[in-house]
Parts: structure tokens; sequence; C-alpha cells
């Protein structure tokens, strides 16, 4: 009987952002390696990138989602890192060329959270009560089921967020439950909403694991970490935005759950002002990663049927 060598790492180098969030992912990540690689050496390249250093602008009007990867993916490309952790919903639909996701791991609650001090749900803000976020797909939600609120820009990272809200800048402020949930701040959340109300962006909630393509080892590596279901949901909801050209300048949601074998899909297009939507859903039994970005598609195509590509902004 021939025994076949398995062959386990010596040395790996994560890089990640260096926000708070970010950097417990990563040790996340390095905690999950470190059991199946007890003998490896796993360290975190801790980074700032532009989308980082950039608060005043939001992302849509300074280049977008790759803002917060460009500088980690250079890591990578020059070998001082091995592998990069970053929350799905930041990561363009399309990488660069010589780069490609290893694997997604087991998905967080991928709702959005209302956080407030005063106030225990969005149907209690008085108009003209000022809410604050960064996504566009989020402000053209509260914009078309709360049309008397003030919705204001809200950049940086979850404590900065967190810090103009206990400063009163805000009534109320969205955020992903995900992350606030990973860094032990559930408290925070006043109540969460549900998806009719504000429907998730594509990969929100889930970590994915970018390398440089090429490294068979790393891909063999990282394996035991990906989580199939989730990978199948977020590649279904990718395969919606990446279709629709799906950026931080994109009222976009995509969001796929579960039920038995069958994958439930919903999507919506929006214009910001939340006066004119799309939507689509569709529920299939999978049984394949390229099943689920056919069923994307599919969704895509009956957005861009019912008009979805007029309310997109020009590219």
């Amino acid at each position: 009987m021939v025994m076949t060598q398995i062959s386990y790492p010596k040395k790996l180098v994560i890089a990640s952002r260096e926000s708070r969030l970010a950097m417990w992912q990563a040790e996340y990540v390095r905690d999950c390696l470190k059991k199946l690689y007890p003998a490896c050496d796993v360290s975190i390249l801790g980074m700032t990138t532009r989308g980082d250093q950039i608060l005043d602008r939001t992302l849509s009007k300074v280049g977008g989602k790759g803002l917060f990867v460009k500088e980690l993916e250079v890591a990578l490309e020059e070998g001082r890192a091995d592998l990069a952790v970053h929350s799905l919903k930041d990561v363009p639909m399309q990488l660069p060329e010589g780069f490609e996701l290893a694997c997604i791991m087991e998905r967080e609650d991928a709702r959005d959270a209302f956080v407030s001090n005063d106030y225990e749900h969005l149907a209690d803000l008085p108009a003209g009560a000022v809410v604050g976020t960064a996504s566009l797909r989020r402000e053209a939600s509260l914009r078309s089921k709360y049309p008397h609120l003030t919705i204001q820009p809200l950049r940086g990272n979850l404590d900065t967020r967190l810090g103009k809200l206990d400063k009163g800048e805000y009534a109320a402020i969205i955020l992903a439950a995900a992350g606030l949930k990973r860094l032990g701040m559930a408290s925070r959340i006043r109540s969460l909403l549900t998806v009719e109300e504000s429907l998730p962006a594509a990969g929100q909630g889930a970590l994915g694991i970018e390398i440089r393509s090429g490294r068979p080892e790393m891909m063999d590596y990282l394996a035991p970490l990906n989580h199939a279901p989730s990978a199948m949901a977020v590649s279904a909801e990718r395969a919606v935005s990446r279709a629709l050209g799906g950026s931080c300048d994109v009222p976009l949601a995509a969001y796929s759950v579960w039920e038995g074998r069958d994958l439930y899909l919903r999507a919506f297009v929006a214009t910001t002002d939340g006066q004119k939507v799309c939507r689509a859903e569709q529920k299939l039994t999978l049984d394949s990663m390229s099943a689920a970005d056919a069923m994307g598609l599919s969704v895509a195509k009956d957005l861009i049927d019912q008009g979805a590509m007029a309310l997109l902004p020009p590219r």
C-alpha cells in the first residue's frame, strides 16, 4: 500500500486591514489555521488601506469597494503575505487578474442592524430624524419605506460610527449585524431589520479568503475552512451583482437563504431615492457552485428584463 505524503504549511502570513473588526476577522482565521496546522507559524500583516484613510466622502465617489483590498493584494503579489481576509461584501465582484477567492467561511447573521440610543426601531423615529449609513442600498431602502427620515452619509470603522452616534450626530445608524456580533457588541443592536425592510448586500456576513492565482498548495491548505452552503449562497448573490455591474455606486441587494435543499434568492435594484425599484426572486434545488452562479445570472436577467439597467448610474 502506497502512503500519500501529506504536506503541511510551515509559515503563513495573513494580510488584513487594521480596523478592529478586520483584525478580529484575521485573528479568527489565524486561530482556525493554527487548529488545523499546530506546527505552522501563522502571523498577521496589518495594513491601512485607502478606504480606511478617506473618510470625508462616500465610497461611491472615491473609487468603490476596491479601496479596501488593493493594498492587501499588493502584499500578496509581492509575496509579503500568503492570504488576505476580507468581509466579502467589500470585495469587488471582479477580482483583478492573478487573484482568486480560495474559500468562503461559514456565514454570520447577514441582516442589517438598527442601532440607536433612544429608539427601538426605525418605525419609532420621528419625521426629520437623522439616520446614518454609508450604503446606497440601505439608503434606497430607507428612502422608499421611510421617506420622512433624513438620511446622511456615515463613514469610518465600526467604533468611529458608533462614536458619532453617541455624540448625538445621528438619531440612529444602520450597520451590518455580523460586525457587531463578532466584536461582542450585540448589545448595541436595538433591533434587527427584516430582509423585507432591508435586503442585505451580496456576501454580507461572510468572510472571504483571497490568494494569488496559481498556488494550488494554498487552495489545499484553506480547503477545510470552506463552508459549501455559504459559498454557494454568496456565489449566487455575487453573480447577480456582477451581471449588473455591482459596486458602491449601485443601490443593489442580493440575498439567498437555504430552505432544505433549495436556495431562495432575492434581489433588487433601485434608484437612490427609493422611488423606482425592480425586484426578482427564484428558488431552486442546487448542488454545485456553477448552478448557483447560473441561478444568480437568471435572477439578474429577470431584473434586466424589468428595466433595471435604466436605474443604474452610467458606467
